[in-house]
């Protein structure tokens, strides 16, 4: 059961049972919730059909159903005459929050004694409360996710994106390094190889130098 503030707009009331027989009847309602009680203006020579306007607030807490509004006729000789009853029951403001001008049964003795008109408004407190509450932890929850993306956005982009890149670095440089190193293990091999060919060049030379001479030996034989 909500808690908060219940305010009670009492209008009129109308065809109310006349307690006297010859003056008009001078009505007033008392109004109870639980161990809350409220008292109207005496509506003086009104009769049967009174006009109050008034409002009047009570504290609501627990479990509380309806609220009895009892009708008395104000009597300066004798004791107060009671008029009739209504049960106003609640449900429907605590869930709606506001119920508008209404007509309510007077009953007296189990029978049916006029109407009684009146509207409702509740303003709860624990709504305000959990609606503050709902919003505090929206802030704080969408905050935090956006500080932590935020966080992973600049560590990923600003740290691990540059250790990537300095990575690549790395690598491209350590590769352009073997292939330097290859191109110039290729050139030793090439001029190491020109050499092999000059002096192989050279051995055929001699060889044939020496063949020349031995076939002009030959001749001379």
């Amino acid at each position: 059961m909500p808690s908060g503030t219940l305010e009670v707009f009492l209008v009129n009331a109308k065809g109310l049972e006349d307690q006297n027989w010859l003056t008009s009847m001078n009505p007033y309602v008392i109004l109870t919730c639980r161990t809350q009680e409220k008292e109207s203006s005496v509506a003086s020579g009104e009769g049967t059909n009174p006009e109050w306007n008034e409002t009047f607030v009570f504290t609501i807490s627990g479990d509380v159903e309806e609220i009895t509004l009892r009708i008395m006729d104000k009597d300066t000789l004798s004791s107060d005459d009671f008029v009739g009853e209504a049960k106003i029951p609640l449900r429907e403001v605590l869930r709606e929050g506001e119920v508008s001008e209404r007509a309510y049964n007077v009953v007296k003795d189990e029978e049916y004694s006029g109407e009684i008109k009146l509207s409702l408004t509740f303003k709860s407190e624990s709504g305000s409360c959990r609606g503050g509450d709902e919003e505090g932890y929206s802030g704080r929850r969408n905050k935090s996710r956006n500080d932590s993306r935020g966080s992973d956005e600049e560590e990923y982009g600003g740290g691990h994106r540059k250790s990537r890149n300095d990575s690549g670095g790395s690598d491209e440089e350590e590769y352009g390094g073997r292939r330097k190193s290859r191109n110039d293990s290729g050139g030793s091999d090439e001029e190491d190889y020109g050499r092999r060919r000059r002096s192989s060049d050279r051995r055929r030379g001699s060889d044939e130098d020496n063949y020349g001479g031995y076939r002009e030996s030959r001749d001379d034989y």
